[in-house]
Parts: C-alpha cells; sequence; structure tokens
C-alpha cells in the first residue's frame, strides 16, 4: 500500500475475496462465458460480413454491436480472469485510465447501436412501404459512423478532466476492473467539476437514447395489435423480438445500477450489479441472435453441414 501523502501510479485490484476453491470456481465460470461471448460475437461479425443474405440494415447494426460488445468485454474480462486466479493483481494509473476510456466509450456505443436498430424496426413494421427508401445501407454507414464518434466525444469529456484531478492516499481497490465510482474515491483534489460533467453527458445520451427506444416500441405494439389476423400479428412481432430482448438485457443491469449506487458499504453488492451488465448482458447477444433469428440460424446450419 501507497502511503497517503504520496501520488498514486498504480492500483492494485483486489477482485473477489474469496478461498481458493471459490475462485477456481468463478474462474471456470467466467472463462467459459466469456469463451462464448467471443466464439458468438465473432461468428455473427464475420456471418454478416460474409454472407449476402444479411446484407440487410438490421443486420449491419447487429455486425457492429457484436464488435462492440467484444471489445467491451475483452477490456475487462481477460484482467479479471487473472486478478481472480492470483487473487488480486495490479494496474498502472494510465492502464486504469485507458481500461476506463474503452468501457465508457463501448458502453455508450451500445446504447446507440440498440437505439438504431429500435429505429430500423420501427421503420419496418409502422413504415413498411418507406422503409427501403429510409434505411438505404449507405445511410446506415453514415448512422454508425455517427455512434463511433459520438461514443469517442461523450468518452474523452470525462477522462480529460479526470486526468486533471490528483490521485493519492490508498492504493487499493476492492473490485475487479477500474470502475468510474471506485476511482473517483481515490481523488485529493475536487471531483466536482468531473462527477457533474459525467452525470451531464450520461444523462445528455443515456435518458434520449432510452426516451427513443420506448418511443419506438409503443409505437411498433400499437401498429401490431391493428393488424387484423394473429398470424400477421405474431409475424410482425417475430421480427422485433430478438431486438426486444437485447434491450432488456442491456438496460437491465443498467437501471439496477442506477438505482443502486456505488457505496462503500455495499461493495458486493456493486460488484454482482457490474458482473451482470460486463460479463452476463455481452453474453445474451449473440445466444439471442443465434438461436431466435431464423436467417442465422439457416446459415449456420448449413456451414454446419458442409
Amino acid at each position: 500500500m501507497i502511503p497517503d501523502n504520496k501520488t498514486i501510479t498504480y492500483f492494485f485490484l483486489i477482485g473477489f475475496q474469496s478461498n481458493n476453491s471459490i475462485n477456481i470456481l468463478l474462474f471456470i465460470i467466467f472463462l467459459m462465458t466469456y469463451l462464448v461471448t467471443l466464439t458468438g460475437d465473432l461468428v455473427i461479425s464475420i456471418l454478416v460480413t460474409k454472407s449476402h443474405r444479411l446484407q440487410y440494415p438490421m443486420f449491419y447494426f447487429l455486425k457492429h454491436l457484436s464488435i462492440s460488445e467484444l471489445l467491451f468485454t475483452t477490456n475487462i474480462t481477460p484482467n479479471m480472469l487473472y486478478i481472480i486466479l492470483k487473487g488480486g493483481g495490479f494496474m498502472s494509473l494510465a492502464g486504469c485510465i485507458i481500461q476506463l476510456y474503452i468501457y465508457t466509450f463501448f458502453g455508450t456505443m451500445e446504447s446507440l447501436i440498440l437505439s438504431l436498430m429500435s429505429y430500423d424496426r420501427y421503420l419496418a413494421i409502422c413504415n413498411p412501404l418507406r422503409y427501403a427508401n429510409m434505411m438505404n445501407l449507405q445511410f446506415c454507414r453514415r448512422l454508425v459512423l455517427s455512434t463511433w464518434i459520438l461514443s469517442s466525444i461523450s468518452s474523452l469529456i470525462t477522462i480529460i478532466l479526470f486526468c486533471q484531478l490528483k490521485i493519492c492516499g490508498s492504493n487499493v481497490i476492492d473490485h475487479y476492473f477500474c470502475d468510474f465510482a471506485p476511482l473517483m474515491d481515490r481523488a485529493c483534489s475536487d471531483t466536482s467539476i468531473v462527477r457533474v460533467a459525467a452525470v451531464g453527458v450520461s444523462t445528455l445520451i443515456v435518458i434520449p437514447i432510452f426516451s427513443l427506444i420506448i418511443w419506438t416500441y409503443v409505437r411498433i405494439f400499437i401498429t401490431i395489435l391493428r393488424i387484423s389476423s394473429s398470424v400477421g400479428r405474431q409475424k410482425a412481432f417475430s421480427t422485433c423480438s430478438s431486438h426486444l430482448a437485447s434491450v432488456c438485457s442491456f438496460y437491465g443491469p443498467l437501471i439496477i445500477i442506477y438505482l443502486v449506487p456505488y457505496r462503500k458499504d455495499s461493495l458486493n453488492v456493486n460488484k454482482f450489479v457490474s458482473i451482470l451488465y460486463t460479463v452476463v448482458t455481452p453474453l445474451f447477444n449473440p445466444l439471442i441472435y443465434s438461436f431466435r433469428n431464423e436467417e442465422i440460424r439457416c446459415i449456420l446450419w448449413k456451414l454446419m453441414k458442409k
């Protein structure tokens, strides 16, 4: 541990304080989860890139969602596995800042892409005659490029302000990655500007995005209910059910994070919620789109037969 009056240049991440047998069990579970996530996201990205049957806006957005989730979880999970196996691990201050930036960057990007996918489903179901003209591939590329730029800028604002802080005191972090809240607790200078900026940026992005998703699905459900035949309603709902499941798996843990804010006296709760968001949620999308999407299932089946 570093004396309280010295500036921190590295951190010691405790990870999960448990006995060796439990750590080994956690290591196996998280390793298998990561490998399934990695494989699923890579398969979806390759299939959408190579298959002519998947050259549609929804799958184009899905490819970038898979890429962002792959990089998001790879930023955290391998180092977390090392920390679990060794009972803790060191990370430099620069490494923590980079990890935090990648974490916020791809977390923001996932939410933006999910909003694009919800708008795509809204147009496909509520305005089918205008869909082909409005959601062409060139327009989709511009939308995705905008998500990369906006995610980069919004994450960079908070990181630049954070880099202005003086970090000192204890270098021990009771977590498995460099999350924003425990890093802010190590700041010796005034953190009010950074906290206000972080909340402001999150509010300006998350609330409009979540509102857009809610609005699109309200319109989608109203349109589906107006369809006279049950077969037509079921077919229309099946086109957006996978995306709806992805939205729930993404925003569910995110809402819990806001409802259960970081507190020093509830570290185990915060770790559990973080696991949902950083490990479990990235696992859902490859499974959801592999098992629920007919086009991807058919292409995978043909490849397996070959």
